[in-house]
């Protein structure tokens, strides 16, 4: 099957304190709240012509709502619809026209572990601009970090029915292999999947213009007394820069830049142990990787899985 997923789109959060919440990725984060209602917001990154790359929902209960993919057209909508129908997937929707920003054409469905994961095409472009050189704003969401315990199936399963590719993974010697990197076009990864006692978000990672504007931006959110979990540092695998923080409910987000650009005709998936320090921060400025800097992005448990959230 010729892969129909092109990008990620947006990651949609429900969260029990939403003005703090909304207050937080508006004002420290530096999304732009583009549109706004009681109770739910859609925040958009500047550089993207994404309509929005989170959605805040208020609910009693924290959760991922869902995990938005983009194909480049309706028949592929369609045709992944028909193949995942096929295959036994779950559907939590027909493709049909969306009613959220932008419109566009799309469906829904389960993933092997209950997530609401959506797919869709023609969504109307934002009106968007480009980022200036030291506005240290994110540019566009670039991955999506789930955890799972039972990885090995569901890589399988993004594999197998989604034709995500695996990029690399990171192992520990004593723990075995930990975290495999997925991607759906050249870029390192779109999607990763970490292993973790339970369902639950690991992280959601937005980029920067470049290396001075994130390093403003980690300075900015150090500044403000956000809570950092680990950073800033650069990644062997994907050679990304990060700095992970935890926002209000507990969530880890990441400012991230410089993704790695694959040939994927030539790419072969390495196998790295992240406790080699230079695996897990080539320049050596970050904290050192720990069970208890780990277990930061354990999160809650997410116990909205095989629950549809509102559209």
């Amino acid at each position: 099957m010729d892969r129909l997923i092109t990008h990620l789109r947006h990651v949609d959060l429900a969260v029990p304190d939403f003005d703090t919440q909304l207050a937080f990725y508006r004002d420290l984060w530096k999304l732009a709240p583009e549109t706004t209602d009681t109770g739910i917001a859609f925040l958009a990154a500047e550089g993207s012509p994404e309509q929005y790359q989170v959605r805040l929902r208020a609910d009693a209960e924290k959760r991922v709502d869902l995990i938005a993919f983009g194909a480049e057209t309706a028949a592929d909508v369609d045709a992944l619809a028909e193949k995942l129908g096929r295959d036994g997937v779950t559907l939590v929707s027909t493709p049909d026209k969306l009613q959220t920003p932008g419109g566009g054409y799309g469906f829904r469905f389960f993933d092997l572990e209950g997530r609401t994961i959506e797919v869709s095409a023609d969504v109307a472009t934002r009106a968007h601009r480009r980022v200036s050189e030291g506005e240290s704003v994110p540019v566009k969401l670039s991955h999506v970090v789930i955890n799972s315990p039972q990885p090995e199936a569901l890589v399988a399963w993004y594999d197998r029915h989604l034709d995500f590719k695996l990029s690399d993974t990171l192992f520990s010697p004593h723990m075995g292999e930990m975290m495999w990197f997925l991607r759906c076009n050249p870029q390192h990864h779109s999607l990763a999947i970490a292993r973790c006692p339970h369902v639950s978000l690991h992280h959601a990672s937005f980029e920067l213009r470049g290396i001075d504007e994130y390093m403003r931006g980690t300075g900015r959110l150090l500044r403000a007394g956000v809570e950092k979990v680990w950073g800033p540092g650069r990644h062997l695998a994907g050679n990304n820069t990060f700095s992970y923080f935890l926002d209000p409910q507990g969530n880890t987000v990441e400012y991230t830049t410089e993704l790695e650009c694959l040939d994927e005709d030539t790419w072969h998936p390495s196998l790295y142990d992240f406790t080699n320090p230079e695996v897990s921060d080539q320049w050596g400025t970050a904290n050192p990787m720990s069970e208890f800097v780990a277990k930061k992005s354990f999160n809650d448990p997410d116990r909205g899985v095989f629950v549809a959230p509102p559209f």
